[in-house]
């Protein structure tokens, strides 16, 4: 787990290195987000791994999200986001039960 959290810090940091280098390579104007999620759990334990994260940056958990059942936590650095999202159950069955339609509508072609 370490080796794979470490290649990813490498080459996020070999990535801003190589666009820092090369200027005349574009880059999104728009936020960069990085999303993690806790493993699946019952919601207090994925809730209790937020607040860990949460108490690691020092952020609090964010409000806005709470009616869509996901229960996260985020810092900025300039425009780039790191957000560690805990998707509770609720909100993982209501997305079951929406997606299991996908592909059962078919629109004809005018």
């Amino acid at each position: 787990m370490q080796n794979e959290r470490d290649a990813f810090i490498a080459g996020l940091i070999a990535l801003a290195g190589f666009l820092k280098a090369n200027p005349e390579i574009p880059v999104s104007l728009a936020p960069v987000i990085l999303r993690a999620f806790p493993a699946n759990g019952p919601d207090d334990q994925m809730r209790a791994e937020v607040d860990r994260v949460a108490a690691l940056l020092g952020t609090e958990i964010d409000p806005d999200h709470l009616p869509y059942g996901h229960y996260m936590t985020a810092i900025d650095f300039g425009p780039v986001r790191y957000e560690f999202i805990a998707i509770l159950a609720a909100a993982r069955a209501r997305h079951a039960a929406e997606d299991s339609y996908r592909g059962c509508i078919k629109i004809d072609n005018l």
